[in-house]
């Protein structure tokens, strides 16, 4: 049996930066097997795409910026492990789609509501495109914190939190600027609970 490329980077990713940032993955029995996932996650590295989808036992489709498209060797790679571009600072109706389609078709999206690298390290603030997926879909939603630092030989852990359950706010038709706040408020609890 052949490896397809996606697992192939992602035995790669695994070899090099397990070992390199002793890291630790908790609660991935949260994360269903099969069915429609949004996993949304803090950011405060680079190198958080790789480690979220290394560490998930489900293939992860990632919203990237779309600049990262046209970079020389990133061009070639990251359709072929799942990404997608996104524009950012509007909304860009055209990934928004595609990220419904996705978890319509039972895949796992991964995203990073922030919508960019936290300079502090600290949880900033979600834009509304997190919430919009958990509530136009029947995606089970999951908070992940990655609890660094990124440095050598020092333990990153990463934690999936139980699924939140956004049934009830689907009825309530609250906003998707409301549905992240709640996203990111489990993901700061499970931050400030594995610290």
């Amino acid at each position: 049996m052949t490896l397809d490329f996606y697992t192939f980077a992602k035995n790669i990713v695994k070899g090099v930066l397990t070992p390199s940032f002793r890291v630790k993955a908790l609660g991935k029995e949260h994360i269903p097997k099969e069915g429609g996932v949004l996993i949304c996650a803090n950011h405060i590295d680079n190198l958080d795409p790789p480690i979220v989808g290394m560490t998930s036992p489900r293939d992860i489709h990632f919203m990237a910026k779309e600049e990262l498209f046209q970079a020389p060797v990133l061009k070639g790679i990251l359709p072929r492990v799942n990404a997608f571009p996104v524009k950012r600072g509007n909304s860009d109706r055209e990934s928004l789609r595609k990220g419904l389609k996705l978890l319509k078709e039972g895949k796992a999206i991964g995203l990073f509501p922030e919508g960019t690298r936290s300079k502090t390290g600290e949880l900033g603030e979600g834009l509304a495109g997190a919430g919009f997926f958990a509530l136009r879909s029947d995606a089970v939603i999951i908070p992940c914190a990655i609890i660094g630092p990124y440095k050598f030989l020092r333990p990153l852990k990463v934690v999936y939190g139980p699924p939140i359950n956004f049934t009830e706010y689907r009825e309530q038709k609250i906003s998707a600027d409301e549905a992240t706040r709640i996203i990111m408020e489990q993901i700061g609890k499970l931050i400030s609970e594995h610290k």
